[in-house]
């Protein structure tokens, strides 16, 4: 059996999402790769199984679990086959393979290396530890010789973000032997990974070709109108307490090592500081370093060398300020990474090394000012979001009342907080399972109906019992015990036996369902992914170990629609603890603003539409003040409960697009006089506009009033030596000059504002168009010209938006990853580009950098700089690899105009 049997076909029609990348199959798989990202929601599995039957040739599938791998035969039977019979030809094992075969990453990996493979395991009560086994692939070439006997030439990979270390590898080499055509599907790709990481997936997935978007998605009622929620807390008094006392040891640290003569004289003889220029190679190689001991030296008093500012072309002598990352980075260097200068001073890098171990400033080798990794997991699980998650259950039930089908996700099940006796009285001091029951349980005075649902704990309200014995009876399962908990005999602890282990999650699903169960708690593991309950309205995720896939995975499970209800929306909620001792929110935060790059929803802000990002739930900059926090979470439950008017939201702004497009978004530097304004950007220019005339205008006029009185008595007494109308005309200059200098100061302050505040996005657009151009001539871009258009805009406040529109997924990539190189700070590429520009008497020398896929070939990097002239005005082209371009490189680091940009540019999508 070579293809498929001539009459399978999916029973359906296809949604209008799905039809699009069907229609452009062929283009995307030029490269025998097809990455398609897709939203749980989407139809991805059917969609996988299309493209395997087009492509019609025998095929592996992978999947993450054996759920999925079960979930995709199920689906081809019923979906493709129109049969509950599963045909002789498909497989589920790796090691007997057939025309089609099914199996788990797992299991393929076992197979290769001659293992069982394992059931999986949900890890519920400890912290995630993966200890990988070494992996000696001894069976690979029997499961290969299998695969080519069968002419595999197809493998499909279900959610490659699944794939463990040791995975990769045998995946890898399989697939260099296959050769195979890959089709990758995935709902999350793992955005939050490093470069490298990034590498080896796209690697093995082949770069991203298209994507199904959740606003795609909303429009065609596959996903709900839905909206992120972020209830701010602040630490309990026992943690805000350890938090304090890290911040006095900090400074009780950083006190001691600025007064560490042995220190100070280590960096002072370092010959990169005594005799700069004799080491300009290390100073080009170790840029950052280098900056690390001026900026250190120069914070705690020292006069820096005037010989250090010709080194980095900085003139005005002007050095940045020191802070804990660059102390962090300056220590490391020391400590660690420099192996030749500091040998000698072995013991007292011993006594440094064993000061920031002693004050937990260190762990391994990792130097850190902010707070540590357990200030910071205390903060992530803090006790304080317990309360949170109950307001938040309250203010939904409040809402829905029994409409109300509530999931909180937690890490951990804390089965201590479970007891035998008559009462439960133990603190709840831990975010977990059993916490968040007791916590709801203890104060529920409007008998909301609460669960659990865990793999090895299971508690139902004792209402939902004839419910729940109903469903059991239908599967056959007999002998089940249910005892009354313990310490409140209105709810039922079920032991389930073997014979109820494999259908428990459907049983309590389908009772959730019904409602006699309202608010449902369990585990990430268990529930977070590949679990289907559409009836979801509302979410908390009570879940703060894991990457930002898993969290999108779980978001997942409540912006599903729901058939029959088209009313249905589901509010997300995100628990973040503040930190009141760090001005940009603390450590939680952070990791929130990171995992919303991945999360595309509506924005709060009027006329904002549809984009990712947490800029979008507009969240104030000084939430360290509790009343900041306690205004926003008011304003976020205010919204909450508006659930109409999110409905009408989403339709609003879907009318406003057409795709969701990655752009680049260059921010418009609001002045610090007018950071508390409501002012948009053209009010803003016209002010300083205005400004400027206004401050000439008052200028003359003052000037005439009290300067010129002084003028006429001091021309009048000089009149006499005046011997022609030229020496007249030269002494009204000299004390026309003279008034300038004294009045004309605020109104030039005014000029050079309203220049800086000018529009630029015809520079920009300009600069895309020659990026553009480039890519094209150097066979990136291979869509046809009149099928893309350059898009650069200017929003209202200012903030420059610039994007193509059409193309490919990867060709949108790496355009906007380009024009980010040239916009951001200058690190350290193979050539920049100087740009010379004159605008309105002021003479500017901004610094780009070529980006990378550019710069790796010189006549293309020639090519970019003679559009550049063409399209943007002067500029010069630097090789950065000589001693002049290093030199030059030095400069343009400090001086770039992005370098000075605040906030930096960011990459984004919205939908336009």
């Amino acid at each position: 059996m070579n293809t498929f049997p001539e009459n399978i076909k999916f029973k359906y029609s296809w949604r209008k999402y799905q039809e699009r990348v069907l229609h452009e199959l062929e283009d995307h798989l030029y490269n025998r790769h097809l990455h398609v990202i897709a939203p749980p929601g989407s139809g991805k599995t059917i969609l996988g199984l299309e493209v395997m039957k087009r492509l019609n040739q025998p095929t592996l599938v992978l999947a993450p679990t054996i759920a999925i791998r079960n979930q995709w035969i199920q689906r081809f039977c019923e979906l493709f086959l129109d049969t509950d019979t599963i045909p002789d030809w498909i497989s589920r094992d790796i090691k007997n393979p057939k025309f089609l075969t099914i199996s788990t990453y797992q299991g393929m990996h076992a197979a290769c290396n001659n293992r069982q493979e394992k059931e999986e395991d949900y890890n519920e009560e400890e912290e995630e530890t993966y200890k990988e086994e070494k992996s000696t692939n001894e069976n690979l070439t029997k499961i290969v010789n299998g695969l080519k006997t069968q002419n595999v030439k197809t493998i499909v990979i279900d959610e490659a973000h699944h794939l463990k270390n040791e995975w990769w590898d045998t995946l890898t080499k399989i697939k260099k032997q296959l050769d195979p055509v890959i089709v990758a599907l995935t709902a999350t790709p793992p955005y939050d990974v490093s470069p490298g990481e990034w590498h080896r997936y796209t690697e093995l997935n082949g770069p991203v070709d298209t994507e199904i978007t959740v606003p795609e998605l909303v429009k065609e009622n596959d996903l709900c109108p839905h909206q992120d929620y972020v209830y701010f807390t602040l630490p309990s008094e026992s943690e805000k307490e350890s938090i304090d006392k890290f911040r006095d040891k900090v400074k009780l640290v950083t006190d001691k090592i600025n007064t560490d003569t042995v220190f100070i004289a280590a960096l002072e003889s370092h010959p990169v500081y005594s005799n700069p220029f004799e080491n300009l190679e290390w100073i080009y190689d170790n840029f950052q370093e280098y900056i690390n001991i001026l900026v250190f030296l120069n914070s705690i008093g020292k006069e820096i060398p005037l010989q250090h500012f010709e080194v980095i072309g900085d003139e005005k002598g002007r050095i940045p300020k020191m802070d804990k990352e660059r102390l962090e980075a300056l220590l490391d260097f020391y400590l660690f990474k420099e192996k030749v200068y500091f040998e000698e001073l072995k013991e007292h890098k011993e006594s440094l090394a064993n000061m920031l171990r002693h004050y937990g400033m260190m762990e391994r080798k990792s130097i850190k000012f902010e707070l540590n990794r357990k200030i910071s997991a205390n903060l992530t699980s803090s006790i304080s979001k317990l309360d949170g998650i109950k307001k938040i259950t309250d203010l939904e039930f409040s809402n829905l009342k029994d409409d109300l089908r509530l999931v909180i996700l937690c890490d951990f099940i804390r089965k201590d907080f479970y007891t035998t006796a008559s009462v439960n009285n133990k603190e709840l001091d831990k975010v977990g399972v059993m916490p968040t029951f007791e916590k709801l349980r203890r104060g529920n005075p409007h008998n909301l109906k609460i669960g659990v649902l865990t793999g090895s704990l299971i508690i139902i309200p004792k209402t939902a019992y004839s419910s729940f014995k109903e469903k059991i009876e239908k599967y056959n399962i007999r002998n089940i015990s249910c005892s009354a908990v313990p310490f409140d005999d209105n709810y039922l602890l079920v032991t389930p036996n073997e014979q109820l282990k494999h259908d428990i999650v459907t049983i309590i699903t389908q009772v959730f369902e019904e409602g006699e169960i309202q608010a449902l708690v369990g585990t990430k593991s268990l529930l977070g992914e590949g679990w289907d309950a559409p009836c979801i309205n509302a979410l908390i995720l009570a879940s703060f170990v894991g990457s930002f896939v898993l969290s999108n995975q779980m978001r997942g499970r409540a912006i599903r629609a729901q058939r029959g209800n088209n009313q249905k929306t589901g509010n997300i909620w995100h628990l973040v603890c503040i930190d009141p001792t760090d001005i940009l929110g603390g450590t939680d935060l952070e990791m929130l603003r990171r995992r919303f790059k991945g999360f595309v929803g509506v924005s709060f802000k009027d006329d904002e539409g549809i984009e990712n990002g947490i800029a979008r739930l507009d969240i104030p900059k000084n939430l360290h003040r509790p009343k900041v926090i306690e205004n926003k979470n008011e304003e976020m439950f205010s919204n909450a409960l508006k659930r109409d008017l999110l409905r009408k939201r989403w339709e609003d702004a879907i009318k406003k697009g057409f795709s969701l497009v990655e752009e680049i978004k260059i921010p418009f530097l609001v002045p610090e006089e007018h950071k508390e304004s409501k002012k948009t950007y053209p009010e803003l220019k016209d002010l300083y506009f205005n400004k400027t005339i206004g401050y000439f205008i008052a200028q003359i006029t003052f000037g005439i009033m009290t300067y010129g009185s002084y003028a006429l008595q001091g021309l009048a007494k000089g009149i006499r030596y005046i011997k022609s109308w030229q020496e007249l005309f030269i002494a009204i200059s000299v004390f026309g000059g003279v008034g300038f200098l004294a009045y004309g100061r605020q109104a030039y302050k005014a000029f050079r504002m309203y220049v800086t505040y000018r529009d630029i996005t015809e520079d920009i657009k300009q600069i895309a168009r020659a990026l553009f151009e480039t890519l094209v001539h150097a066979g990136h871009i291979h869509t046809p010209r009149y099928k893309i258009s350059l898009i650069a805009d200017v929003g209202r406040k200012g903030d420059i938006y610039c994007y193509l529109q059409g193309g490919t997924s990867f060709e949108k990539s790496i355009f906007i990853e380009s024009l980010m190189e040239i916009v951001a700070p200058v690190d350290s590429p193979r050539y920049i580009i100087i740009r010379k520009s004159k605008k309105n008497f002021l003479i500017q020398r901004d610094y780009h950098a070529v980006p990378d896929i550019i710069g790796r070939n010189k006549k293309t990097a020639e090519h970019f700089a003679s559009l550049w002239e063409k399209f943007v005005g002067d500029c010069e082209l630097i090789y950065t690899r000589t001693p002049v371009g290093r030199r030059i490189l030095l400069k343009s680091r400090l001086k770039s105009l992005s370098a000075q940009l605040d906030p930096q540019p960011e990459r984004g999508n919205k939908w336009r």
